[in-house]
């Protein structure tokens, strides 16, 4: 069975590829908001996705560091990398411009839910900021929650939860370079 998304309100729809051949088009209509929409069978020029693979935690450890969301109810393990600046962390949904979506149906997880800011200090270390987007549910590290203004400095391995989604900072490699 292969799993295609409604390209409006991105609800899956499953269906058995082995009833067509290569290059034929199906229409879909989604059951869950009416959307028609049509997709060609062929060979797939886009990498697997994330759900059937076993992400990596250690990919992006050159790199600025990532977060490593852990399976819960609601999704599946994820790892997404951190980029220098504001990384702004929610809930994955059509028409939300975030840099670091969450692929979840946990509805307590805002849009735009909390925010890691990722910089170099003047050692050339990494330095990670948290801080509450503001959120309905708050975000919570280490099962404190953060108060509206609050801006914590977090390390490797920094548990935080948002909304019923909890994920584990992994810094980036240069962090350690940069210590005395």
């Amino acid at each position: 069975m292969k799993r295609i998304r409604c390209p409006k309100c991105e609800n899956y729809l499953q269906f058995d590829e082995t009833k067509y051949g290569e290059g034929q088009s199906l229409v879909f209509v989604c059951e869950h908001c009416g959307k028609q929409f049509s997709i060609r069978l062929g060979k797939t020029k886009m990498r697997a996705p994330q759900k059937e693979e076993c992400p990596d935690e250690e990919e992006f450890k050159d790199a600025l560091g990532s977060i490593t969301v852990i399976e819960n109810v609601f999704g599946f393990k994820q790892v997404l990398p951190l980029q220098e600046g504001d990384n702004v962390i929610g809930r994955r949904c059509v028409g939300t411009n975030i840099n670091t979506p969450i692929e979840t149906s946990d509805m307590s997880m805002d849009r735009r839910h909390c925010i890691i800011n990722v910089k170099r200090n003047k050692q050339g270390g990494l330095a990670y900021t948290l801080r509450d987007a503001p959120s309905l549910t708050g975000t919570f590290l280490n099962n404190e929650i953060l108060g509206d203004k609050d801006r914590i400095r977090i390390e490797d391995g920094a548990i935080v939860t948002i909304g019923a989604t909890t994920f584990i900072l992994r810094s980036g490699a240069s962090e350690e370079s940069g210590k005395q």
